[in-house]
């Protein structure tokens, strides 16, 4: 673009972090988002994709949200060997267009904005779903996606203590420090993924996002009262455990069943709650149900 109005910005990983927009903005601005979606007040269809090869996709994820004045795409892949290469399994672009011309304003690195908002959506569903005393945090996977997750958790609750499971045991111990001295925490490496799942609040699966589910996680482990948030999809849970709660609730259900029929959740056969119902119900009495899944949609899978 030649002249000066039209110029397109480009923004690196590095340059999005210096921007320096916080977690609060970020769960702030995704408050807005959800609300105006489940008003009906947003333009964002179920995200193509394409599968090059084993567990690997490419997803296209356009959107507009008029009440945030904004509109754009992003074009995101997630590739699981990538890191055994010394690449991020998460890698891609977003672009960001002017809602009143459609000229694109700019283009810039996704995956620290993935991060931050995926963790986000997560801790928004838990303000809602989760009791508002949670202090224990588990965390199945100890990579970006973890440690974003225990950012936002900490945004909106007391958090004291997190248990973290990891296959790899060095990323598991890298979590543990860099957690640990970053946010004050309490941080627990155990062996066994249900001493991440049982006695927590919170639990959050953030490993690969798996074609054929691992389905590590059985009924009877996550605690009456606790809240899970499945980043990975239904990868870590076995169907019985997914079927065991009181309510399991989706940010987008047309998604959620473009997902299924992709293969994905083929062992959940319930309807799953929409996150505008559930975000806004009764909170007296039992305040908040036995156990209660979150199935983030609105965006890509595990980084």
């Amino acid at each position: 673009m030649h002249s000066q109005t039209n110029q397109l910005l480009y923004l690196s990983q590095a340059e999005v972090i210096e921007a320096g927009i916080t977690m609060g903005e970020i769960i702030d601005a995704m408050e807005v988002m959800f609300r105006a979606k489940g008003e009906g007040r947003t333009e964002m269809p179920p995200k193509p994709g394409i599968h090059p090869g084993g567990e690997n996709f490419a997803h296209a994820m356009p959107a507009y949200i008029p009440d945030l004045d904004s509109a754009g795409i992003k074009w995101v892949s997630g590739f699981p060997d990538n890191p055994s290469k010394g690449l991020p399994y998460i890698s891609g672009l977003l672009i960001f267009n002017d809602v009143t011309t459609g000229l694109p304003l700019a283009v810039m690195d996704c995956v620290w904005i993935t991060a931050k908002r995926t963790g986000a959506s997560s801790a928004i569903s838990a303000r809602h779903l989760a009791r508002p005393e949670s202090a224990v945090l588990g965390i199945l996977g100890c990579g970006v996606q973890g440690r974003s997750h225990v950012e936002a958790m900490k945004e909106l609750f007391p958090i004291s203590k997190v248990m973290a499971y990891d296959l790899n045991t060095d990323a598991q111990q890298t979590f543990t420090s860099e957690i640990a001295s970053q946010f004050d925490l309490e941080v627990v490496p155990v062996q066994s993924p249900r001493e991440a799942v049982s006695g927590c609040d919170i639990v959050v699966t953030a490993g690969p996002m798996t074609k054929k589910p691992h389905a590590t996680i059985q009924a009877g482990w996550l605690d009456a009262g606790a809240f899970a948030s499945l980043v990975d999809y239904d990868s870590y849970w076995q169907p019985a455990a997914m079927h065991e709660v009181d309510k399991f609730c989706t940010d987008d259900r047309t998604q959620f069943e473009s997902t299924r029929q992709g293969g994905l959740f083929s062992g959940y056969t319930g309807c799953p709650c929409r996150s505008r119902r559930t975000r806004h119900g009764p909170k007296t009495g039992p305040q908040y149900p036995a156990r209660a899944y979150h199935d983030r949609q609105s965006g890509s899978g595990p980084e």
